[in-house]
């Protein structure tokens, strides 16, 4: 029993040792995660950009990949980079830009602002290489605005035109005898049609025809600029199908070489003027942006930048990129009541959700815009609930290719009546004390008059929409009716519509949100502001890992599986939103 009792004890006392010094280590890889030490750039330093890498609005970290493996924690967001390559265009250790250009998931408007920011470094003199295996035809556009642009001799460069491809669920629906009932408003509202149609309608063909045609042509335009080719050219390039391989893009002009990586590494050793086989001094963004000091942090003055992105829902989300009523009423009302915070720059990146959630972020914003300028700055997305939350503004500044508009509504119900009867044997039975009680159910059908009562909360909201619109834009009701019916317009159309005030990114509007408060000398504050870092830890353990399994395992069918896992959020709640994700190729 004694000797029993010593193994026990000096088995504990191991267990204990080895838990505190356990419990050390661990809190030593988390301090190192979330406090990560001061860099220093040394000079003749060659920054890279890879547009691989997707930009949000705002800055994402993931504590949990610098504890385990080892990555940086933190991804700029979209402005950062901006604000970056603004400070390494001044920085006399930053020699020039490697661009890495073999994919690119950002929007368009994303795209452009990137491009907007590789141009404007370009003035400074110092050079922008850009070097791909494989470019896609977005990957190509950041590309373009290089001043050499390189590609794998084996590798391949996409230049073939837009195409945008919508997924049909009515034929599935119909073979699982699931039947939905839909609402809406807008002949263009056709977000809907997944559910009611087997192929794109008309209205909403000549819609789509008409704003890819427009990111087609401002595509074309700005490449051909920076490449000195005409746009017809280029369009005649896509149209016969000229670039089937690495020697057409350089015959075409569309390339200044064929190289492989180290052949591309000797050309920027070259520009540098390095020796042969030397080292070539490349900083990664994210170590670049914990060493520059690149916000501006003088002036007594504040102007407010509040970044919304994402899906608009009611209630509290937890997801970072998630516009949710409670939260955006919480930082629009501090906002407001700031009395140092001289402007808000609302930062909308959005194709919408809840047209509820929509109407309760409009009224905190017309309260805010009685007490200081707001301006909006639309992304990628700014359309229907991202329009809704956008209308009420002093200004609106969009991209060329932001999407937007689509001032309609719509409303689904699933009856699932026979698919639990025929596929799966399950009836049900109850009782109500009210003819309509069970109204919405999905285990029976609706009633024409219940349809009816539907359809006039539809048209009600809509029309709710539509007067929102008139009394921010200060159109007439006609116009608006015109150009609402839930139709998606490109920024360029968009402007010439009276939808937005100006054409430009995220500094214009800053630009002008400091002139219409009438300040010359100020520095920004951004919100929502960012977690601390053991809150950005525990919740990278906690919420990511699920998310991160099913992209991996789906791939390019991820997509797919959100376009039908949101179809189940719409279910019962109407909505101001997009027609379905672009997918653009």
């Amino acid at each position: 029993m004694r000797s029993f009792l010593k193994i026990f004890l000096a088995t504990l006392l191991a267990f204990i040792v080895f838990a505190v010094i356990g419990v050390i280590v661990l809190m030593v890889m988390i301090g190192k995660a979330v406090s990560p030490e001061k860099v220093v750039i040394s000079p003749n330093a060659v920054l890279v950009l890879e547009t691989s890498q997707a930009y949000n609005e705002q800055k994402l970290s993931n504590p949990l990949n610098s504890l385990l493996k080892g990555q940086a924690n933190e991804i700029p967001g979209l402005y950062d980079v901006v604000r970056i390559l603004e400070h390494a265009a001044d920085d006399d250790n930053i020699k020039g830009i490697y661009l890495k250009t073999d994919g690119n998931p950002n929007g368009f408007a994303t795209s452009e602002e990137l491009r907007r920011a590789l141009l404007t470094f370009k003035k400074s003199g110092k050079f922008v290489y850009a070097y791909g295996e494989g470019m896609t035809q977005q990957a190509y556009y950041l590309a373009s605005a290089a001043d050499k642009v390189f590609l794998h001799p084996q590798g391949g460069l996409d230049f073939a035109g837009f195409s945008s491809t919508i997924m049909f669920l009515k034929g599935t629906l119909e073979k699982l005898e699931i039947h939905p009932e839909i609402f809406y408003d807008g002949k263009f509202k056709s977000a809907t049609e997944p559910l009611r149609e087997t192929q794109m309608t008309e209205a909403n063909r000549i819609q789509t025809s008409a704003y890819l045609g427009q990111l087609y042509g401002n595509y074309l335009t700005n490449i051909g600029k920076s490449r000195k080719l005409d746009t017809a050219t280029l369009h005649r390039y896509a149209n016969e199908g000229l670039i089937q391989n690495p020697q057409d893009a350089l015959s075409y002009k569309l390339v200044d070489g064929l190289k492989y990586d180290d052949q591309v590494m000797e050309a920027l050793r070259s520009r540098i003027g390095l020796e042969k086989d030397a080292d070539v001094n490349f900083v990664s963004l994210t170590k670049y942006e914990s060493a520059a000091d690149y916000k501006s942090t003088s002036g007594d003055n504040k102007i407010a930048v509040l970044y919304a992105q994402g899906n608009i829902v009611g209630g509290d989300g937890s997801d970072d990129v998630t516009i949710s009523s409670e939260q955006y009423i919480k930082e629009i009302r501090k906002l407001r009541l700031d009395k140092s915070i001289k402007a808000i720059v609302f930062r909308v990146n959005s194709p919408g959700g809840s047209a509820l959630a929509s109407e309760t972020i409009w009224r905190e914003l017309v309260l805010a815009k009685k007490a200081k300028p707001v301006i909006v700055s639309m992304g990628d997305y700014a359309a229907s609930g991202g329009y809704y939350i956008s209308c009420m503004a002093d200004s609106i500044f969009a991209e060329p290719n932001t999407l937007t508009g689509s001032i309609g509504v719509f409303g689904v119900m699933m009856n699932l009546q026979s698919f639990f009867k025929n596929k799966l044997g399950v009836t049900f039975d109850g009782v109500k004390t009210g003819q309509y009680a069970d109204l919405g159910s999905a285990t029976r059908p609706m009633t024409d008059i219940e349809r009816k009562f539907v359809q006039k909360g539809v048209d009600s909201i809509y029309a709710t929409f539509k007067s929102r619109v008139v009394t921010g834009r200060k159109l007439s009701q006609s116009v608006v009716d015109s150009i609402a019916q839930g139709r998606v317009w490109s920024g360029v159309q968009a402007k010439s519509l009276g939808l937005v005030d100006r054409l430009g990114g995220i500094n214009d509007a800053i630009a002008s949100a400091a002139k219409m408060a009438k300040i010359s000398s100020y520095r920004l504050r951004e919100y929502p502001e960012v977690k601390q870092p053991l809150e950005r830890l525990l919740k990278s353990i906690g919420g990511e890992t699920s998310e991160t399994m099913v992209k991996k395992e789906l791939g390019a069918n991820y997509t797919i599986y959100q376009q039908i896992k949101r179809l189940q959020l719409m279910d019962g709640e109407v909505q101001a939103r997009l027609p379905f994700d672009v997918m653009i190729k």
